[in-house]
């Protein structure tokens, strides 16, 4: 049984959303036990009615939440009884993996702090998966964790995220791109050019070469790799311009005529297809690669769809032990790259 530990009242549809999405991982999956951290009352009333395995279903009340204008690390520090606080309590007792949707900074502090990064690893990254124009999906790391990187960050980067890719996309050797201004080796500043240098002839890491904004979603890379500052940049930007397309279109229909309209409903079916298969909810969250133990961060609006695939995310990288794999990795390269490892840190 692998036992998720699941932040309740984290994100804007708390609990409810959330404890039904938890409770229908458990009813997906026999193998998966929850544990729901926070308010007990609100949780037992988002429980009731709902059929589940009560023997998989833990409660473990905490009065306080986190909100998004706290300073991370003094509420990490401070709000001992929030939920987040005592889920990764609860992490570090007997959890095998913790999913919020809760606030990121204090998510990723909770998880340097309480869960600890893997031994050899320079920074922990932020590692959300999105789906590709191919029907497949990308796994790019970093998109927010660390706004300023050295070389030997980004090939951490690289590292942990074609693990994470083996286990969750299914591919044996994935194939990594470097975001970047443009795809020529000469292009990019300091710090993508000398990371192309040791990515090239680093065994292990199947490097494919750098890989512009646009080509983000081709479905030509299984990851990619970038600094905090331009990974959010970039993430945000794919996701913003799908809002303003699917914005248009329907201002489209509702302004035009019947030959429009008419049109649109032909088109309804493939539209459908379409956003079910871009559907970020379908995906799970994002994974902070590097500490001990599997963290999952679901998007903060995140309903009950994105919960459960978050939940079941967490247990299959838990089950595949995806922190030790990484660890194998890290060690690897530094020991085979010791001198970069020491000049880089």
């Amino acid at each position: 049984m692998v036992k998720i530990i699941v932040d309740a009242m984290g994100g804007d549809n708390a609990p409810e959303e959330i404890v039904i999405g938890a409770v229908q991982a458990v009813n997906a999956d026999n193998d998966v036990k929850v544990v729901l951290v926070g308010k007990k009352e609100e949780i037992e009333k988002s429980l009731s009615g709902i059929e589940y395995d009560a023997s998989r279903v833990e409660i473990v009340d905490a009065a306080q939440v986190i909100s998004n204008d706290e300073s991370p690390t003094m509420a990490i520090k401070t709000k001992k009884d929030s939920s987040l606080v005592k889920a990764f309590d609860s992490l570090n007792e007997d959890g095998a993996a913790l999913v919020s949707c809760g606030a990121t900074g204090a998510v990723l502090v909770g998880a340097f702090m309480k869960a600890g990064r893997i031994k050899g690893v320079s920074r922990p990254a932020l590692a959300p998966m999105l789906p590709t124009l191919t029907g497949g999906r990308v796994v790019l790391c970093d998109c927010g964790a660390n706004v300023d990187c050295k070389p030997l960050h980004l090939v951490h980067f690289a590292i942990m995220a074609s693990e994470y890719a083996k286990v969750m996309l299914g591919v044996e050797d994935p194939r990594v791109g470097l975001l970047n201004n443009g795809v020529e080796a000469h292009k990019g500043n300091e710090l993508v050019k000398e990371t192309y240098d040791i990515l090239k002839r680093t065994e292990g890491i199947n490097f494919v070469g750098n890989c512009e904004a646009r080509d983000l979603l081709s479905g030509d890379f299984d990851v990619v790799v970038a600094d905090g500052f331009n990974g959010n940049i970039a993430l945000k930007s794919n996701e913003g311009a799908a809002e303003a397309v699917v914005k248009l279109i329907l201002e489209g229909v509702g302004e035009g005529g019947l030959r429009i309209k008419l049109g649109a409903a032909l088109m309804k079916p493939l539209l459908k297809s379409v956003k079910k298969r871009m559907d970020y909810n379908a995906y799970g969250g994002a994974c902070f690669l590097g500490v001990n133990k599997v963290v999952v961060k679901s998007h903060g609006a995140s309903k009950r769809k994105s919960v459960t695939a978050s939940v079941l995310q967490a247990k299959e990288l838990a089950s595949r032990n995806i922190c030790e794999e990484i660890r194998i990795g890290i060690v690897a390269f530094n020991q085979n790259n010791a001198a970069t490892a020491q000049n880089e840190e």
